[in-house]
């Protein structure tokens, strides 16, 4: 005869904390990974210009693949060509890493310039609520970072995509740590 208490019940012995080694593992593997990509900034910037143009390449691959499928629909030679440029760019970066490294130095300044500029406008409409003053810090922040990345471009790509992946891996391990305990 069952038990009362399992009638309807799961036989599932997992807990919330049966993932927490794992997590705990993998947040500190993210940390170990972060320090040393802001230690070897040449190795973290090269392997992060190449995971991306890996990732160009392959979605290039997959956007040809859709555009031949849906060739029937209009547009496809529009989805050709911006499958094949994907394609290119993700060739390009990784037969020529260090111009890729260069590129995105100069795509990350682009997006903090961005950035910086909408967050001040925002910070400047904001401006009678409480904490503005953070989004207006924030904006001019992002300008002077966008500014010292254009002054050292390309020379100091390197440093801006090692120590951005770097304290992107570090963060993702502590949070992940963090949230574990």
């Amino acid at each position: 005869m069952a038990d009362n208490t399992t009638i309807g019940m799961s036989h599932d012995t997992t807990t919330p904390t049966t993932g927490r080694g794992w997590q705990i593992t993998w947040g500190v593997l993210l940390i170990v990974a972060g320090v040393a990509a802001i230690l070897m900034p040449g190795i973290a910037a090269l392997a992060t210009a190449l995971f991306f143009g890996w990732l160009l390449a392959f979605g290039g691959v997959f956007e040809i693949a859709y555009a031949i499928h849906t060739r029937a629909q209009p547009g496809f030679g529009w989805k050709l060509v911006s499958a094949l440029l994907t394609l290119a760019l993700g060739i390009a970066i990784i037969i020529w890493p260090v111009a890729g490294i260069a590129s995105l130095g100069l795509l990350v300044g682009a997006f903090f310039f961005a950035g910086g500029i909408t967050r001040t406008w925002l910070a400047f409409h904001l401006k009678p609520r409480r904490g503005w003053g953070w989004v207006l810090f924030d904006g001019l922040l992002s300008i002077a970072l966008a500014v010292l990345i254009a002054i050292g471009w390309p020379g100091d790509s390197i440093a801006v995509i090692a120590v951005l992946t770097g304290f992107w891996l570090l963060f993702s391990g502590v949070w992940r740590v963090a949230l574990s305990r």
